[in-house]
This record gives structure tokens, C-alpha cells and sequence, in this order.
């Protein structure tokens, strides 16, 4: 996915300069548009959502941090484009992304670019893991479905079957078994008996009679192994 940028500049020779240079960029850069102050900036930041900006300091209408201060974009990246290093300090206290110095040096322009691009990549690929850890694939004798992680209660064993119980009170068994999903399913889900697995933003409470057994939220009683009581307690803990 290309990163979508635009220019702010009060001076037109500089906005063609930049982007003459970020022709070589294409397959990299989507120019989205420029402005030529803070004003017409903001308007342009809030029609077009960039993922960066080329921004000048001394405008017209104020200055690019003028700009910075009332926008509200929290992942937006910025690279100063200015004549001067005195605002290098206070551009990075704003987490400049990079300060470039006009006219710009075209390895400079390359170099944040390539830093820029893997930067994207690498927040993708988290970004990526992050939704693949939120659902799970269930292989049934009649479908493959889809499920969100956060909605399955528990799951029990039944022989070389695992059935699943989820928030809405539906089931669902599941050709494979409880050992395989527990080294799939994240943390928060605890192996307290041989036969069952739970989440545990599902657990109500750890009753201590009886031999020990959790009360899920459902109203569910799921054993607890001797074993296991002193991991489950300290979990419920914390």
C-alpha cells in the first residue's frame, strides 16, 4: 500500500521541487495534494487523512507547528522541509519523523524515504499479527468457521473432539483436539483440568468446595486438577 502524502509550503518553487523529486517515489509515495499555509493545511490534512507531510516552518499564516498544534492525527508522520536547522530541537519534541534542509538532498529525501517505508511495513505486519490473533478457524464435519477469540467461553474435551462454548450460549464441536488448541489460543486461556480449557475474562468466581471448581459467567461448573488449583487462584488474582 502506497503512503499518502502531501506538501505544505507558502513557496510554489518549493512545493514543484519536492514534487519533481517525488516523481522517482511513485511506486512508493502517492502525492495527495498541497497547500500553501496553516489554514488551507489544516483543511487540506482533515479532507485528505495522510499518512504524511512535508511541511515548511515559516508561512504566511504561521508556522508548521502553528499547524501541528491543532491538528489531531496521532499517526500522522511529519518531515520538516526548511531552510534553517534552528527549529530542529523543537521539530523533534513534535516527533519529526525526519529534517530535511532546502534544498533538499536528493540521498537525504532517499534515505528518510527508505526509512519511512519500513517503518509502514514493519507497523503492517504487526498490525496484521495482532488481527490474526483475534480469530480462530474451526474445522467442523460441516464447515470451517470463523470465530472471534474474545467470544469463546471455555472448551471441553470429548475424546478426539473439542467442544467450544461461546458468549451467545452456541456450541460448536470441533474436529481436532483440546491440545492442539492449546498451544493456538492466547494466555488468557488456562488449561485447569485435563479436559477443559477456559477464558479467563469468563471465570466468576473459584469455588473451593467440592474438590475445587470454577463458576464461569454461563453459570457453568469446569473442574479444577489438583494440580492446577494454585495457578488458577493466583490468576483469578491478578
Amino acid at each position: 500500500m502506497k503512503i499518502r502524502a502531501v506538501i505544505i509550503d507558502d513557496m510554489p518553487m518549493a512545493i514543484e521541487s519536492l514534487k519533481a523529486d517525488l516523481r522517482e517515489y511513485e511506486d512508493q509515495i502517492e502525492l495527495v495534494g498541497t497547500a500553501d499555509g496553516v489554514l488551507s493545511g489544516a483543511k487540506l490534512l482533515r479532507a485528505e487523512k495522510p499518512d504524511l507531510i512535508f511541511l515548511d516552518i515559516h508561512m504566511g499564516d504561521g508556522d508548521g507547528f502553528d499547524l501541528l498544534e491543532i491538528i489531531e492525527q496521532d499517526q500522522l508522520k511529519v518531515i520538516f522541509t526548511t531552510a534553517s536547522e534552528e527549529h530542529a530541537i523543537k521539530a523533534f519534541e513534535f516527533e519529526a519523523f525526519d529534517y530535511l534542509l532546502k534544498p533538499i538532498d536528493p540521498d537525504r529525501l532517499k534515505a528518510a524515504i527508505d526509512r519511512l517505508v519500513a517503518a509502514q511495513s514493519n507497523t503492517a505486519t504487526v498490525e496484521s499479527d495482532q488481527n490474526a490473533m483475534q480469530y480462530l478457524a474451526l474445522n467442523t464435519q460441516e464447515e470451517i468457521r470463523r470465530v472471534h477469540i474474545e467470544e469463546i467461553i471455555r472448551c471441553a474435551s470429548i475424546g478426539n473432539y473439542t467442544q467450544f462454548y461461546f458468549s451467545d450460549g452456541s456450541k460448536l464441536l470441533v474436529t481436532k483436539t483440546l491440545k492442539e488448541f492449546e498451544t493456538k489460543l492466547p494466555e488468557t486461556f488456562l488449561r485447569v483440568h485435563q479436559s477443559h480449557l477456559v477464558n479467563k475474562a469468563f471465570i466468576k468466581s473459584y469455588i473451593k468446595t467440592e474438590g475445587g471448581y470454577l463458576l464461569m459467567q454461563d453459570g457453568t461448573h469446569v473442574p479444577v486438577a489438583v494440580r492446577k488449583k494454585t495457578m488458577v487462584m493466583e490468576a483469578i488474582a491478578q
